[in-house]
């Protein structure tokens, strides 16, 4: 197999996206989903989460198609670590997704050159810190296209070869999408569940949040106790809750109480207020996550859909200087319907929703890995066909 030197700049064009007006932006679901950095995945591929709409006038051609090969140009962390990563863009129940500044669409500039395989080099560890160490910016970086298409690769000159090595890897992210689908579906068929449920006990006793689960704060570690090198325990933040999955490490070990097991019910308690069930690592939280467990186990999954109505009123209504605190006084505010006897078949079927979630991702971990480990040794060449 034979493997040639290129430069992006020969097979590439970045096309700039459209600045879309602001007064037009709408938090309420539109038929156009405006794609922002939040929509780029730390590793590439398309992150569906906190999608922003819009319903205003805009040229035609942003429009974007599905499978465009699109990259982020601004990253808001102080790490970059999704600047310059690539996504495809779904498709999505029929919505339309527009091309917006800062995010840039690959136009192949011959067609000697498989777009997928150049998919998969823009998620790799080493194009993206080629990026990332170029990028301008003390709090957002930025990059740009002259910078993306300056990066160097080898790849093999042959364009159904470079096909294969892009159809292997997609099909592991075909089998997480998949389960993510699948995670979705049942996340969706609990809330029916519990709504169906909530009817019942509309004019039922309501007790204290406090009575009815166990609720730990996070540990306040201390600057020097973190890294990056992925050696140590885990550490979950605010940030990695809607992601499931951390960066973040300690070798600092603490009392089993911080730790946080697959399935407990996560907030974030300043800025977004982010919550969700964890399914990633087991690892401790820190300082502004809280973790919830309710007393029964079997209503587990019952809490996350009760906790939804007044964590989504707090993070409406509650305000800062900069970013918006929830506390544990607002927590205590918190009433909760306990379930009745009779409901214990739709509790069990909830629990057993969070079990199978569990499993799925668990399923996903391990397929992410292996994803991880072939992509550098394919784009290598370390792996021959």
């Amino acid at each position: 197999m034979k493997w040639k030197e290129y430069l992006l700049d020969e097979l590439i064009h970045i096309k700039h996206g459209y600045a879309f007006k602001g007064e037009f932006f709408s938090e309420e679901p539109t038929d156009d989903i405006l794609l922002t950095p939040g929509n780029f995945a730390i590793g590439g591929g398309f992150k569906a989460q906190k999608l922003k709409y819009y319903n205003g006038d805009f040229p035609s051609d942003y429009i974007l198609d599905e499978n465009d090969v699109i990259v982020t140009m601004t990253d808001l962390s102080k790490e970059a670590d999704t600047l310059g990563f690539s996504a495809k863009v779904p498709a999505w129940n029929g919505k339309r997704f527009l091309h917006n500044q800062r995010i840039g669409l690959i136009k192949l500039k011959t067609d000697d050159f498989n777009l997928n395989y150049l998919y998969w080099l823009l998620r790799t560890f080493s194009y993206q810190r080629f990026v990332a160490n170029g990028a301008t910016g003390a709090t957002v970086k930025h990059t740009s296209p002259t910078k993306i298409c300056q990066y160097r690769f080898t790849a093999p000159e042959n364009k159904n070869t470079q096909r294969r090595i892009a159809s292997i890897l997609s099909t592991y992210d075909d089998l997480i999408e998949n389960n993510l689908k699948r995670i979705k579906l049942l996340e969706e068929k609990a809330e029916l569940r519990y709504k169906l449920m909530q009817k019942e006990l509309t004019y039922e006793k309501r007790i204290n949040l406090y009575d009815f689960a166990d609720i730990q704060m996070g540990f306040a570690f201390k600057a020097e106790a973190f890294n990056e090198d992925s050696e140590g325990i885990p550490i979950i933040r605010i940030r990695d809750i809607p992601r499931q999955m951390t960066k973040s490490y300690t070798i600092e070990e603490l009392e089993n109480q911080y730790w946080v097991e697959k399935g407990d019910l996560l907030i974030g308690m300043d800025g977004e207020f982010h919550m969700n069930e964890w399914l990633g690592q087991r690892g401790y939280i820190v300082q502004r996550v809280c973790r919830l467990r309710a007393k029964n186990e079997l209503f587990q999954s019952f809490l996350w859909q009760a906790l939804k109505e007044p964590i989504h009123y707090y993070e409406s209504t509650i305000s800062g200087a900069t970013v918006a605190h929830l506390g544990k006084k607002h927590l205590e505010e918190i009433l909760i319907a306990q379930p009745k006897d009779s409901m214990k078949n739709e509790l069990e079927e909830m629990n057993t929703m969070r079990k199978i979630k569990i499993v799925l991702a668990d399923q996903n971990t391990k397929l992410r890995e292996a994803r991880d480990i072939l992509l550098p040794r394919l784009m290598s060449g370390e792996i021959n066909f």
